[in-house]
């Protein structure tokens, strides 16, 4: 009686509420379909449960949202950087696609030996150590100037190592120091990734840190004196020559360094193909290569001595 209720109810409605009625119900149905083809979609890729897909959908969001910018920028290359900066801290983004598939670079960077073996081929790393004698790993660091000198005389800084999720579908890596030099603090540096539909992977790489009144102190003495003339990626401009103008200041350190460290998880990837015995001069012959493509912003010594000052911090750690 009911279901017959029911359609005699509907046979009696105008054509106009009997097709409003119809759509709603249409579209209540394909609302259904919908949620329950993603949820489903999402919970077949092992390791993915339905809680995890926000993070997940939003970098793909990012990728769809940065596909021009992607294909057409000054780097000439799939390469998006971005940075922000306020009174207490800075950060630098790059967003990038790279070849590899995201097994293998999943796979590669998913291991605490392997961002040593990154970050010491930054000008700026003097050592590097993975320390695992307690939760979460460390990476035992530390930093000093662009040309050698003893350990004693550069600065420590001790990251947690932790591999926040690595599954089919997602990859995020997080490092966090609480200190820094000259009164600089909260370090990150997350990395995550997805793959891409037809192979590569989609990396978003993000550095960056706070700093009080001693940091900012520094920095402007920085800045006046041997940082005067350098600059980050950004446009923000013309002078009055008609030349391109780049953003300066902390967030061009923030740019210059966000690079530096992308450079090098490209010069560590690039080297996976050889025998161990022969990736790290590759990789810091790579690394330096990388850098010198952007002169304007990242030269900063010959590559002799480059090369010579990192054979000794790599024999040393």
């Amino acid at each position: 009686m009911d279901a017959f209720g029911n359609e005699q109810r509907m046979k009696s409605l105008p054509n106009t509420s009997l097709r409003a009625v119809t759509l709603a119900i249409a579209a209540i149905v394909f609302l259904f379909a919908t949620l329950f083809g993603l949820a489903h979609a999402e919970s077949t890729t092992p390791g993915v449960s339905i809680a995890e897909i926000e993070p997940i959908a939003a970098l793909r969001e990012q990728h769809l949202a940065m596909r021009e910018r992607l294909a057409n920028n000054g780097f000439k290359r799939p390469l998006v950087l971005e940075s922000f900066h306020s009174a207490q801290d800075v950060k630098g983004d790059i967003y990038a696609v790279v070849p590899d598939g995201f097994d293998i670079f999943s796979e590669a960077l998913a291991k605490p030996q392997a961002w040593c073996d990154i970050l010491i081929l930054h000008l700026n790393t003097k050592y590097c150590r993975v320390s695992a004698e307690k939760q979460p790993t460390s990476l035992v660091m530390n930093v000093g100037n662009k040309f050698e000198q003893p350990l004693k005389d550069s600065f420590r800084l001790v990251f947690s190592w932790n591999v926040a999720k690595n599954n089919a579908a997602y990859l995020r890596i997080m490092l966090s120091a609480d200190a820094g030099p000259l009164g600089t603090h909260d370090y990150r540096i997350t990395l995550e990734a997805i793959p891409l539909k037809g192979g590569g992977t989609f990396v978003h790489l993000s550095y960056s840190y706070g700093y009080g009144l001693t940091g900012r102190l520094a920095m402007l003495a920085y800045f006046n004196t041997a940082g005067r003339a350098k600059v980050g990626f950004t446009v923000v401009g013309m002078d009055a020559d008609g030349k391109t103008t780049y953003v300066d200041g902390i967030r061009g350190v923030a740019e210059r360094n966000t690079m530096r460290y992308y450079l090098a998880i490209e010069s560590y990837l690039g080297a996976l193909r050889l025998p161990p015995g022969v990736q790290f001069e590759k990789r810091i012959n790579d690394w330096f290569a990388a850098t010198e493509r952007y002169p304007r912003q990242l030269h900063e010594v010959k590559q002799r001595e480059y090369l010579a000052m990192k054979r000794n911090e790599y024999q040393r750690q």
